[in-house]
């Protein structure tokens, strides 16, 4: 069974840091390009970042352009986003997804089956 489970979320003062995890069970996360979303009240799910299979090319929205990086780990079957100087306009719930037929399109690829999320509140 695919399952995909997101941590490391919390409450985070402005320009605080906080890295989310996407750890990956009954297959193997490096097979997929990963990307991670995230919705806030009363908006849209839109694409935060995202990183390949071929080469670990990555990209990012332009909101979070230098202050948040996306890597993985192969041998622990995870992809991590580190977020640094945060900003309250980050408060959401994040998910990771990989690549599929159909879904969300963000940064070249389709992404489905999503995880549960982890909260991200960013408030002094």
């Amino acid at each position: 069974q695919v399952q995909l489970v997101e941590s490391g979320g919390g409450l985070v003062q402005p320009g605080g840091s906080l890295r989310l995890s996407c750890a990956a069970s009954g297959f193997t996360l490096d097979d997929y390009a990963i990307g991670w979303f995230r919705q806030a009240p009363g908006k849209e799910r839109e694409g935060v970042s995202c990183i390949s299979s071929e080469d670990g090319s990555t990209y990012y929205a332009e909101p979070v352009k230098g202050r948040f990086t996306i890597s993985r780990d192969n041998a622990k079957n995870t992809v991590y986003l580190q977020m640094n100087s945060l900003k309250p306009e980050d408060t959401a719930i994040y998910y990771c997804a990989i690549d599929g037929e159909g879904g969300s399109w963000f940064g070249g690829y389709y992404f489905n089956s999503w995880g549960q999320g982890t909260q991200v509140t960013v408030s002094s």
